[in-house]
């Protein structure tokens, strides 16, 4: 089968179509046959090995994942002798978080693992672009419990798991601002939206309102410039890598802060899919590439300007 393969760290360079083998499903998995999947900043963050410490879980000295990507949708080709859930002719969506390779024709999939069968009302590109994005919104949503009727700030709101925060705190019945650019004004007010600051014309920082929640969900701001918007029990949280590491003794002496490490499961993928088909959530889709133009893709989302998702058609 065709992959995109990578065995050291660096540029997109680094990035070549290969023709490795066809994985065989072991017996609790399911054998995908991929036709869309997408490039986000882990994909990018992981190539070129952006943050030092990272390497301790994705190779030290050259990368321990050589096919990148980790959200997919695709059809079920063959199954291994003790799955009982899924089968061949299955349409499905899911998320490899934690090993990757779906930058390939082909993926292999344990059944227990971030998948589930594709919403019947979504296309194969729209179900790729809802895992990464939601689920890492989900997370941190889930860790400080938002309740309806709470205010949340959340900035960069067009991004991938910016636009998925105001889709899932509209749905937990959050009141939201929207922090994003004059191109997305509205995209924001769609998904939800109860307030939109437009950022090349106010610094949200110097309102005058104030939340129970800030949520930075593209890594450029930080708790001390977002201090004053802040509630007596506010929490301030990011999803900027770095900011887990440049504040990690902070959330030992306020509970203010925090950085709770993502984890993904089929459970959030059942979720997801039963809020595409009831209509609370849609993909956002920025652009789309073909497989062999996967560079192009990675140095477009390197520019930290793409709306919603990249999705790369097979």
């Amino acid at each position: 089968m065709k992959a995109i393969v990578n065995t050291e760290y660096g540029s997109v360079d680094v990035l070549q179509l290969k023709d490795i083998p066809k994985p065989s499903p072991k017996a609790n998995e399911v054998l995908i046959k991929i036709k869309t999947t997408t490039v986000n900043r882990s994909d990018t963050g992981i190539r070129k090995a952006e943050y030092f410490i990272a390497r301790f879980f994705t190779g030290f000295l050259k990368p321990k994942f050589h096919v990148l990507g980790s959200e997919f949708a695709g059809v079920i080709e063959a199954v291994g002798n003790e799955v009982t859930f899924f089968k061949i002719g299955d349409e499905v969506f899911g998320l490899s978080g934690d090993t990757f390779g779906s930058h390939a024709e082909y993926l292999c999939f344990p059944e227990d693992g971030a998948i589930a069968l594709k919403p019947r009302n979504f296309s194969f590109e729209e179900a790729a672009a809802i895992c990464e994005g939601h689920y890492l919104a989900l997370n941190y949503l889930q860790k400080i419990d938002l309740q309806k009727g709470q205010k949340i700030l959340i900035n960069g709101a067009s991004g991938s798991i910016g636009s998925s925060g105001v889709q899932l705190a509209k749905h937990f019945g959050a009141i939201i601002t929207a922090v994003t650019n004059s191109k997305n004004v509205e995209l924001a007010e769609t998904l939800g939206a109860d307030v939109v600051i437009d950022y090349t014309k106010e610094d949200f920082t110097k309102i005058e309102d104030k939340f129970d929640f800030i949520f930075d969900a593209v890594g450029k701001s930080s708790y001390f410039k977002c201090k004053r918007l802040m509630k007596e029990n506010a929490v301030y949280f990011s999803t900027e890598l770095g900011f887990a590491y440049a504040n990690v003794f902070l959330p030992l002496f306020t509970k203010r802060v925090i950085s709770p490490m993502p984890v993904h499961n089929k459970e959030q993928m059942e979720f997801f899919k039963t809020l595409a088909e009831a209509g609370e959530i849609r993909a956002v889709i920025d652009r789309q590439y073909h497989f062999n133009q996967i560079k192009e893709a990675h140095q477009y989302v390197e520019l930290g300007q793409k709306t919603g998702s990249v999705v790369i058609k097979m």
